[in-house]
């Protein structure tokens, strides 16, 4: 006979059919983010999650939100260079929806992050890859966006505070940021972290684990 043991929201739901609801922030240069949402998609497919993606800026968390930051130049010019990627799935979710999002952010960072290109051609590829109008990359050097990547943004830092970055979680009004990992936990592996990120996340009063990190991003 199984037994279902109780937890915070989310926990075990690989024991039942109920569909948690994860809504997922991310900016598409940051490599953590990237292995991050790796990271959830294999969870997907050993916990019954749906997961909803929305955007957020490094660029505007750090240049506006954060000026007083004495940041290093050469920070401040990835930064400045970060707006073209962020705008661009902001102008490819105004066209064709919040679904865009996943497939259009899975065609840019396979090529930023997994293949090391972040050059005008691998942005236009991955345009055209989702089916988009190459018109698109325009909004790379427009502010047209810039109103609804910040309310976007603000919208999860809302739920987490401003001392944290990319990516943010937010599972029933729990939210959280990261879980900073490397290289993308897979299969049941992927399901566990998911577990326990949900329990101390559900904690009532908890707040922060961390340790220094040691290694690069791997995005294997």
């Amino acid at each position: 006979m199984t037994r279902n043991i109780a937890g915070p929201p989310g926990v075990g739901t690989h024991m039942s059919t109920k569909t948690t609801q994860a809504h997922f922030w991310f900016d598409p240069i940051c490599p953590w983010a990237w292995i991050t949402s790796r990271w959830i998609l294999e969870v997907g497919a050993v916990r019954p999650v749906e997961v909803h993606w929305h955007l957020m800026s490094l660029a505007y968390l750090n240049l506006e939100q954060h000026e007083e930051k004495d940041l290093d130049p050469a920070y401040l010019e990835r930064l400045e260079q970060a707006w073209g990627p962020i705008r661009i799935c902001a102008a490819a979710e105004a066209e064709g929806g919040p679904e865009v999002l996943l497939p259009l952010y899975t065609a840019l960072g396979t090529r930023f992050h997994n293949d090391g290109r972040k050059d005008a051609d691998a942005v236009a590829e991955a345009v055209t890859e989702v089916g988009l109008d190459r018109s698109i990359v325009d909004a790379a050097t427009s502010t047209e966006f810039d109103k609804a990547i910040k309310a976007s943004h603000q919208e999860g830092m809302d739920q987490v505070g401003l001392d944290v970055g990319t990516p943010v979680i937010s599972v029933d009004g729990n939210a959280f940021f990261g879980p900073v990992v490397t290289p993308i936990p897979r299969g049941e592996a992927a399901g566990r972290l998911w577990d326990g990120v949900l329990m101390v996340a559900g904690t009532d009063g908890f707040f922060e684990l961390k340790r220094t990190r040691d290694r690069s991003p791997s995005f294997e």
